[in-house]
This record gives structure tokens, C-alpha cells and sequence, in this order.
């Protein structure tokens, strides 16, 4: 029995991988603190463990017990324009927790490929259509650390012959994402907004480009990876190919959730403007997996879903480090 272990499996990306893996004949074992995600979101089908990455005798414990054939390690807080005012929180849980997974798999040695989901956040800005041949120059401490975790991947390939693979997905929304994360996952933000009867929110003028990637572009090339031994060692940016505006977005939303187009701009943050990817590559190596869900049909299926779920109360997030030049409407 091939046995892999998912990192934040109760979270939307996690639980979607978790799946996939199931249907291909994994057994897989879900860790998830539950600090963003849900265990309803996890397959009855799979072992769920409820601790967190940073703990670090419990990871050894995980993987001294099951013997792990593959890692996907798919557990971070990934809200980037937050991670400016969280910098301790964001190394400690995105970075360190990285490294323990990394120690763990090569202390093991039963580890084939460690699958790690970066992010496009690596990029940085003013490098449009972002492709993987690319120098990374992220901008914020959340792409810091992604990048981070990718050259610790490489170190650790080439002096203990850990085999990896990198996806940098962007913008991915769906069935089961938090809708109740404020700071992270506009998708979700504006349609909670839609149930609760409040105005969208839009950072600045909303002509920031996003290509907004469904889960289905995601999820099946993240777990099919281990099959094909040809990616690994390989960084691959996954997602859509169409860039759209926030304020176009903010108005597709509207008509699927059927409200009134009601948005409220507040002030603009420090963000990268326009952040959309190149998909040649892993077109490629995944030529029968490239499925291409569009937007408005992502949106129409994620909207029938929230309708059906219906909205959750936004968590302030508790453990600011820096106030200064933090928005307003994080505060």
C-alpha cells in the first residue's frame, strides 16, 4: 500500500489532494492544526490527525509510525499582504514547520518525493507572464519564505537525494474554502460578504490582475506528480491562464451570488499589481490534466456551494506584531 501524508488536509487545497489521492489507491494520513481549515473537510476515507507542523516530535512520530512514500506538504498561512505585519508568525509556520517535514523525510528515508506547494508569491512584481526560468524576487514575507522552503528543497536534494517537486499555484478558490478568512482568498471574501448583506470590499481602484484558478486546475496535477518521475526535481506554476480585475471579479460574484453590485473601496494596500502565470510547462508534463475550468463556471459551482454552506462570521486575526501602516479594515 503506498502511503502519503497530506499537510493541511482539512484546508481547501489539502482536502481536494486528499481526495485525489484516495481515488488513485493511497492510504493518506491528514495533519491539520485547524487553525484555517475544517474536519469536515476531510474524507472519512482517510486517517485525520489533529496537531500542527510545528511540533516536531509529532511529525518525527508520524513518520517513524507510517513510513511515508510520499510527503504533500500543502499546510501554510498563506495570506501575503497580512504577512508584512506577522513576520515571526509567518517564518515560524511557513518556513520552520517546512523544515521539520524536510528533517523528518530525510531522517526516515523512506521519503520518494516530497511534493511542496509554493506559490507565485515568489515572483514578486513587474515580471508578467511569471514563468518558471524566472529569478524570484518575492516582495512580501510570505513569498520570502516560500522561496525559502524551495532552495531548502534543492539543498536537501543534492546532499541527502531527496527527490521533490514544486507547484506555485495562484488564486485558487472553490467548494470548501474558509469564506470566513478575511485577510486571504477574495473569492471567498466576496461571497461572504454577498450573504451577510454587506458591500464588497476592494483594496484601491480594483484594477489589480488576478488569474483566478478552481480547484480542479489544481488539485489532480498536485497528486498526479508522484507517478511521473520525469517532474521531479521540477518547479511548475499551476493555475489559470485568463487574468481578470478585482472590481470584475467583485461583479461576476455579484451576479452568481444575486445581489445588488454594491462595492466599497478602501484605501490601497502594498500588494503586487498584476500577478498572472505562464502554464506552457506545466502543460507539458501534465498535458491530460490541463482542464481549463472557466471563471464564470468556477464561480457559478463555488457560489452554489457557499449558497448551500452559507456564510461564516470573520476571525480577526489576534497576534498582530506590527500596527504600523496596517489597514484600517484589519484592525
Amino acid at each position: 500500500m503506498t502511503r502519503s501524508l497530506v499537510t493541511g488536509a482539512a484546508g481547501f487545497i489539502g482536502s481536494h489532494v486528499t481526495d485525489a489521492l484516495l481515488g488513485m489507491g493511497h492510504e493518506v494520513v491528514g495533519l491539520d492544526d485547524l487553525s484555517g481549515g475544517f474536519r469536515e473537510n476531510v474524507s472519512a476515507r482517510a486517517t485525520f490527525i489533529e496537531g500542527s507542523i510545528l511540533d516536531a516530535a509529532l511529525v518525527d512520530r508520524l513518520f517513524a509510525e507510517h513510513r511515508f512514500d510520499y510527503v504533500f506538504h500543502l499546510a501554510a498561512y498563506a495570506a501575503e499582504g497580512l504577512s508584512h505585519f506577522i513576520k515571526r508568525f509567518n517564518y515560524t509556520n511557513n518556513l520552520i514547520g517546512s523544515v521539520n517535514l524536510v528533517n523528518a523525510s530525510i531522517n526516515t528515508g523512506t521519503v520518494k518525493t516530497f511534493v511542496f506547494t509554493s506559490s507565485i508569491a515568489v515572483y514578486g512584481g513587474s515580471q508578467v507572464p511569471m514563468h518558471e526560468d524566472l529569478v524570484p524576487a518575492p516582495e512580501d514575507p510570505y513569498g520570502i519564505a516560500k522561496y525559502a522552503v524551495e532552495q531548502e528543497l534543492r539543498a536537501s536534494a543534492a546532499m541527502f537525494g531527496l527527490p521533490f517537486v514544486i507547484f506555485r499555484p495562484h488564486n485558487v478558490y472553490g467548494e470548501r474554502q474558509n469564506i470566513g478568512d478575511r485577510y486571504r482568498n477574495v473569492v471567498g471574501i466576496f461571497m461572504n460578504q454577498a450573504m451577510k448583506g454587506e458591500p464588497m470590499t476592494v483594496f484601491g481602484d480594483g484594477l489589480q490582475t488576478r488569474a483566478f484558478t478552481h480547484i480542479d486546475d489544481v488539485a489532480p496535477i498536485i497528486a498526479r506528480c508522484v507517478e511521473r518521475p520525469e517532474t521531479w526535481g521540477e518547479v511548475f506554476n499551476v493555475g489559470a491562464d485568463r487574468a481578470a480585475t478585482v472590481i470584475d471579479l467583485a461583479r461576476l460574484v455579484s451576479r452568481e451570488m444575486g445581489v445588488p453590485e454594491r462595492i466599497t473601496h478602501l484605501a490601497a494596500r502594498h500588494e503586487v499589481v498584476d500577478a498572472y502565470a505562464s502554464h506552457e510547462k506545466v502543460r507539458r508534463f501534465f498535458p491530460d490534466l490541463a482542464s481549463g475550468v472557466p471563471l464564470e463556471a468556477g464561480v457559478a459551482r463555488m457560489a452554489a456551494w457557499a449558497r448551500g454552506h452559507g456564510s461564516r462570521e470573520s476571525q480577526r486575526f489576534s497576534n498582530i506584531e506590527i500596527e504600523r501602516q496596517l489597514p484600517l479594515s484589519w484592525r
